[in-house]
């Protein structure tokens, strides 16, 4: 995440931009409300503004609306700012940061803000199989469409795949089509010239050309307009782009990487996208499967999040108890990762003794999970009537183990049963003379 902090470097605002820094922000700074414009309009790009109350915020979130950058500010002041923390909020700061700085609560706001996370959890075969496909492609120069309902982690898959290609080093910008206003992505992508529209006083680079050289990443890019789509087009083609008011074509290198949680072939059929964009995009899919489509996957992201937000909230770090990893290997999740990382940071909050109980594990309105249905060939009077409830059994666990590519810890963690309990049951139809799946290392060396 890229923060620029606009204000005196002296005193708390330094110390706010090294908490920042801790928590992995690249930080830049600006002395005031007229450097930050400048610094914006030349390309520096941030995704957040941390401003001092004591400058003109008002002016500032007006200049950035009129000149049509999209970027969030956060003011900050002494506490004793109370009328200007008020003035600011009223003029469009999302979020007021009382000074001197908390180390948790910047972290808190700065993640609100820019909503980023970085956390790359695949463990189910499922999800094993996207990111061994995303590691065959990432040092290419191929587009690639990143699908997946919403929360599966599709930009996480994206910074990853930025991570280990060529331009690694270089700028990976990201720009979420759905969440900026329709008049202002076609600034925000392609910049504009000075006297453009109203408000263009000066020349200002786009997010295109501030990627130059790197990655830009289209966040959801169904939700662009058509007109757009097109512009969007050529510049998949020829690798130019036309600041808006602009009369010379501007030259840029990067690659090209989008996400979408609409089925994008469908959306062609509506006539919503254009079908000659999504050839150019759809070089490569990457589609993230949903938490439910892997299992194995749950448990691990589930103590992943107790571990970071136990660390977040400076609380000592407790495990998950066993009725706990029970109810969480059974909720349907239908909010996928994003879902399940807001579950357990609340249950790190509200958990009481030394693990974290089943009852710490809530919605957002106090409920418990919702756990799935049972599968319909278990519904009364469906295929499994007639058979025994060891054949049952046999087959659910035989299926799973096929499932986890022999992988014996996974599989008891899905079914609910100890590792030893599952050793025992396959010894015995081993015994009986039942075909067990060799082990995980087994499989591998074969």
């Amino acid at each position: 995440m890229r923060l620029l902090i606009v204000g005196g470097l002296s005193g708390q605002l330094s110390a706010a931009a090294k908490i920042a820094m801790d928590k992995g922000a690249r930080v830049a700074f600006s002395a005031d409300v007229d450097a930050a414009l400048s610094a914006l309009r030349k390309g520096q790009g941030a995704d957040v503004l941390m401003v001092d109350v004591r400058q003109d915020i008002a002016r500032l979130i007006r200049a950035l609306d009129e000149e049509r950058i999209a970027a969030p500010v956060i003011a900050c002041g002494v506490k004793t700012d109370a009328d200007a923390a008020v003035a600011a909020i009223r003029a469009g700061a999302k979020e007021f940061i009382p000074l001197p700085p908390d180390a948790l609560l910047i972290a808190a706001v700065l993640e609100a803000v820019a909503e980023e996370s970085s956390d790359l959890i695949a463990v189910d075969p499922a999800m094993k199989k996207v990111i061994a496909l995303a590691d065959q492609v990432a040092a290419s120069e191929a587009s690639i469409l990143i699908t997946g309902e919403s929360g599966v982690g599709k930009e996480v898959i994206a910074k990853y795949v930025h991570s280990k290609s060529r331009r690694a080093g270089r700028p990976l910008i990201s720009i979420n089509c759905a969440a900026i206003p329709e008049n202002l992505l076609e600034s925000e992508l392609f910049g504009h010239e000075k006297g453009a529209f109203t408000g263009a006083v000066a020349r200002r680079i786009g997010k295109f050309e501030e990627a130059d050289g790197g990655t830009i990443l289209l966040d959801e890019i169904s939700e662009m307009d058509v007109r757009l789509q097109a512009k969007l087009l050529r510049v998949l083609q020829e690798r130019v782009i036309d600041r808006v008011g602009g009369t010379k074509p501007v030259k840029i290198d990067i690659r090209v990487l989008a996400t979408s949680n609409r089925n994008l072939v469908e959306e062609v059929r509506r006539g919503t996208f254009r079908e000659d964009l999504l050839f150019r995009l759809n070089v490569v899919n990457l589609c993230v499967p949903p938490l439910r489509d892997r299992p194995a996957d749950v448990l691990a992201l589930a103590e992943h999040f107790t571990k970071k937000y136990a660390a977040l909230n400076g609380v000592a770090h407790r495990p998950l108890s066993e009725a706990a990893r029970l109810a969480i290997a059974g909720a349907k999740w239908p909010g996928n990762v994003r879902e399940i990382e807001n579950a357990m940071h609340r249950a790190v909050l509200l958990a009481v003794g030394d693990e974290i109980d089943r009852d710490a594990i809530r919605l957002p309105d106090g409920s418990g999970l919702q756990q799935k249905a049972p599968p319909e060939d278990a519904a009364p009077g469906g295929p499994l009537v007639g058979r025994t409830v060891a054949e049952v059994e046999q087959a659910l666990i035989l299926q799973t183990l096929d499932h986890c590519f022999g992988n014996r810890t996974h599989a008891a963690t899905i079914l609910g049963i100890s590792i030893r309990t599952l050793r025992n049951k396959l010894k015995q139809y081993a015994v009986e003379g039942v075909a067990v799946p060799p082990p995980a290392a087994e499989r591998a060396s074969a």
